[in-house]
């Protein structure tokens, strides 16, 4: 499907940083429950993501991601999953490789153009 640049511009995706990385126990697949801060405008969001086994934990905390933040509120079993947070999956199938810029390069809340 193609869509124009005006769709694009609809989805507001922001670099936010991990400060805080849990397990989800409670989830259907491997996932770990984050919480990341956006800055100012957005401030600190909650999402969930399938990265176990791609990261871990400690790996995870701290790292800057790319994440969508204009989504409607998901429910993942007993979790709000405020954002999306962007990544790849993993060549080995075990997890998803999460989208970020090169550490230092882009400041916390910058919108992707």
């Amino acid at each position: 499907m193609i869509i124009t640049y005006e769709d694009f511009q609809k989805v507001d995706i922001r670099l936010g940083k991990i400060i805080d990385v849990q397990d989800f126990p409670e989830a259907k697949k491997p996932a770990f429950k984050l919480r990341i801060d956006f800055g100012t405008d957005v401030g600190i969001k909650n999402s969930s993501v399938q990265a176990v086994g791609a990261h871990t934990k400690e790996e995870l905390l701290g790292m800057p991601v790319m994440c969508v933040v204009n989504f409607p509120v998901r429910k993942i079993g007993p979790f709000e999953s405020e954002v999306l947070t962007l990544g790849f999956k993993n060549n080995s199938g075990t997890g998803w490789i999460l989208a970020t810029p090169a550490k230092n390069s882009v400041n916390i809340g910058d919108r992707l153009q």
